[in-house]
């Protein structure tokens, strides 16, 4: 648990990463380059080495609101080493400001894991990992061939026989690295793996609903950013409708009723988030005295966020083209990058099932199942 003083002192260093990301986030999208000069930048802030739950999904959206793809990286940096501690396995340690990323998508089970002397070799390819061809350390999970278990295991990102397609060629969320992975019999010694994925533990399932609500905090960052930089251009930049009989677009009672409820939105979509946040975390330190009951209020509440977070998101970035004007438009300003980034990530499934998990739990108590998206 992090003191208010010390929640504060990371803030205020985010907040000053932030706002370098915010000078040339429209060329470095432009770019799609690898991100390796943002994770070097993440590196030396130290954001990399907060331990505080809270402190990490505030850290977050302030960085997600400057930079999405960032906060992307960062976002799932701690996921990565959270999801890794519920195995409970002493082997595992998250290094000193170490960046991390995964190769696990649930629906593309393709690496193959035997047994070898000494541990396993992985074998296959992935087609989406965030951040792992930037990582210094990667968390995996792959099918045991004999058994046909699901099992996790760290590797060093740089490993012989790793290699990145930089294949990720997306409208949005061009500086996330999300590309494919390829393992040609890599070596996993045996004190990397974590263990198995056991299916009917509440606790490990944890690790899916911690995916759901990094995603739900990006989107209300999105939001978040959209607005910060719409509403610096409309009272530097915009200007007034000549029928609005006021001589600044700030004076624009159209104008200033449309942000409300923009900002009420988004403010919303946070609290709900942070309050999602706040049961995941309680949930996660129960530890294996966590019940079903328990983890299908906590999955009710992250799939809440969820739908809230991806309407605010994709409405927010397409609306405040509405607020700047049609000169807002011109590919200088780019700010087209927030819709594209929160158009993107929204579809990383689909926002429907979320909202049907949320009905069944409330008219019937129906809990939602445990999957790598539920």
């Amino acid at each position: 648990m992090t003191s208010t003083d010390g929640r504060q002192k990371w803030l205020t260093v985010a907040e000053e990463l932030a706002a370098a990301l915010r000078v040339d986030a429209a060329e470095r999208d432009r770019r799609g380059a690898e991100p390796a000069a943002e994770v070097g930048a993440l590196r030396r802030s130290g954001l990399l080495k907060i331990d505080d739950w809270a402190t990490q999904q505030a850290v977050t959206r302030v960085v997600g609101a400057a930079d999405a793809n960032v906060g992307h990286l960062l976002g799932y940096h701690y996921l990565q080493v959270w999801r890794s501690g519920l195995f409970d396995n002493p082997n595992f340690q998250a290094g000193d400001n170490v960046f991390w990323a995964g190769v696990s998508n649930p629906l593309d089970a393709a690496l193959e894991l035997r047994p070898v002397d000494g541990g396993f070799e992985v074998t296959g390819r992935k087609t989406f990992a965030t951040g792992a061809s930037v990582a210094d350390r990667l968390v995996v999970s792959a099918t045991h061939a004999e058994t046909q278990d699901k099992i996790t295991f760290t590797l060093d990102a740089k490993a012989d026989g790793i290699t990145y397609a930089g294949d990720w060629d997306n409208i949005g969320q061009r500086l996330t690295a999300s590309g494919g992975v390829v393992f040609d019999h890599v070596r996993v010694p045996s004190d990397q793996v974590l263990g198995p994925h056991d299916e009917t533990s509440p606790r490990l399932s944890l690790a899916a609903l911690g995916f759901q609500l990094v995603l739900a905090q990006l989107y209300v960052a999105m939001a978040e950013g959209a607005l910060a930089e719409a509403a610096q251009y409309t009272r530097t930049t915009t200007r007034p409708w000549f029928l609005s009989g006021v001589d600044k677009a700030t004076a624009d009672p159209y104008v200033l009723g449309t942000y409300g409820e923009l900002v009420a939105d988004a403010q919303a979509a946070g609290f709900l988030a942070d309050h999602a946040s706040d049961k995941l975390d309680q949930a996660s330190r129960r530890g294996a005295e966590l019940t079903r009951n328990e983890r299908a209020e906590t999955a009710a509440a992250i799939s809440s966020a969820k739908v809230v977070a991806t309407k605010v998101a994709n409405q927010t970035t397409s609306r405040v083209f509405e607020l700047c004007g049609a000169r807002a438009t011109a590919a200088g300003y780019a700010f087209d990058r927030f819709w594209r980034n929160a158009r993107t990530l929204t579809l990383h499934d689909p926002v429907s099932y979320k909202a049907r998990e949320v009905g069944a739990y409330h008219l019937t108590g129906e809990h939602a199942p445990f999957t790598g998206y539920s």
